[in-house]
């Protein structure tokens, strides 16, 4: 079993090409995301693909009062008051998360984005959002941001890249549709991060290094991990009472992560090893509420079996049961 108290020798950094040090390493001084809902909506609730969204997404929290739109720089404000406290830091991205955020027509899309790059602070965008909703002309609008000089990140939420998986929690997307997403971004010379998760119904950690090496052939910049949990008000979490889906330990998932880093070549940035929940609507399992203990324990594996990012390859040819 791992342990839960002491902490690793060596800093995760020193076997992971974190985002945090990439950044640190890019403009001399740290940089942090600052958070923002700007009040979108996804393809897969309003009707357009779906209703009700992925089995595995939170729809309590997503109210009529959430469409409303928030003031930005409010909520930027907020962020640099924490980040204050904690850091210190003087330079931020301006991290466009909840939901789609691409998921808009492109005047609105680029006003809400104006106003985060007004503030004489922020570097650049982090943009959240699907693979089916980068249509070429907000392609473009990213990619002029990036040509005045911001630091420009398209975050793409693929999931898995296994189209049975993706159908069974309902995303709306296939991987030709993250492929053709790609292709596009590249063509525009943007920087993608590409999300997936680990523990999805139905998939095997073989699977999870499958998803992985699949997006590694293609090529990315950019990857955030994040274990698959339960919380309220999803059919996920009906499912998990009626016992037809179990959630990973914690030591299977940071088993996983290290076989993933360790096939990741080291120059693809990660953005995030694991993900949290609020306490308030996670049901299961417990351990994401302990960020800091899972990237620790993360960190310590890596030690123990003397392993860094790219130590493994990244050939397709060395993922267990290659379909």
């Amino acid at each position: 079993m791992l342990q839960k108290t002491s902490l690793p020798s060596s800093i995760l950094s020193d076997r992971v090409n974190t985002f945090g040090q990439d950044l640190l390493r890019r403009y001399g001084e740290r940089v942090h995301k600052l958070a923002i809902n700007a009040g979108f909506t996804c393809p897969n609730r309003d009707g357009s693909k779906g209703r009700g969204g992925c089995t595995f997404c939170n729809n309590v929290s997503f109210s009529p009062n959430a469409r409303q739109e928030p003031d930005i720089g409010e909520q930027l404000q907020a962020g640099r008051r924490v980040l204050a406290r904690r850091t210190g830091a003087k330079k931020f991205l301006a991290y466009f998360q909840a939901y789609t955020n691409t998921y808009a027509d492109v005047d609105d899309l680029d006003r809400l984005y104006r106003q985060a790059l007004s503030q004489p602070d922020v570097v650049g965008l982090s943009v959240g959002t699907r693979p089916d909703c980068v249509p070429p002309a907000v392609l473009d609008l990213l990619r002029s941001y990036q040509d005045e000089g911001f630091e420009i990140w398209l975050e793409l939420g693929l999931q898995s890249a296994f189209d049975q998986s993706l159908e069974k929690v309902n995303r709306g997307h296939s991987f030709a549709e993250y492929r053709t997403a790609l292709s596009a971004a590249h063509t525009r010379n943007l920087r993608v991060c590409t999300h997936l998760i680990v523990g999805l119904p139905g998939e095997t950690p073989d699977d999870s290094l499958q998803s992985l090496l699949r997006v590694l052939d293609l090529g990315v910049e950019g990857l955030k991990l994040h274990p698959l949990h339960v919380v309220k008000g999803t059919l996920l979490a009906n499912q998990w009472r009626r016992g037809e889906y179990s959630p990973m330990t914690m030591d299977d998932y940071v088993d996983v992560v290290v076989q993933m880093v360790a096939h990741t070549p080291g120059d693809v940035v990660y953005h995030r090893l694991t993900g949290t929940a609020e306490s308030r609507i996670l049901l299961a399992p417990g351990w994401c509420n302990w960020k800091w203990r899972v990237l620790n324990a993360i960190t310590r594996r890596l030690e123990i079996l003397d392993l860094r990012q790219g130590a493994l390859g990244s050939s397709l040819s060395h993922a267990v049961n290659s379909q």
